[in-house]
């Protein structure tokens, strides 16, 4: 089981869900978050006064995933969150070592 995490622009979310659920991904997780990375931020202006956005607004998204779903859960968060300008995000995979369900007890794949 892999543990994918994936950092996207808020204005994805609805492509991204969309993306998963046609790919065969069942579940997941969004969560707001701020950072940045080359974009290092933007200046804007608000009533006259300009200012620096060192941490820009964006979405975490995890899931986890069947080792043999990996590749499709990729390709799909890349579709949805790719708009081809800087700053559409990031993924990692890491390794899920275990999984439980609280309701069941079932563990491993089964919970997926």
């Amino acid at each position: 089981m892999k543990w994918v995490t994936a950092i996207i622009k808020p204005f994805k979310q609805d492509e991204v869900r969309e993306a998963l659920t046609a790919a065969g991904i069942q579940g997941l997780t969004v969560t707001e978050v701020r950072g940045f990375g080359r974009q290092k931020g933007h200046t804007e202006l608000y009533r006259g006064a300009e200012y620096q956005v060192d941490f820009l607004p964006k979405l975490k998204v995890e899931i986890a995933v069947d080792d043999s779903q990996l590749d499709a859960a990729i390709e799909a968060i890349q579709k949805g969150a790719r708009t081809g300008k800087i700053g559409d995000g990031k993924i990692f995979v890491m390794d899920l070592e275990q999984a439980v369900r609280i309701r069941t007890g079932e563990t491993g794949g089964d919970v997926l």
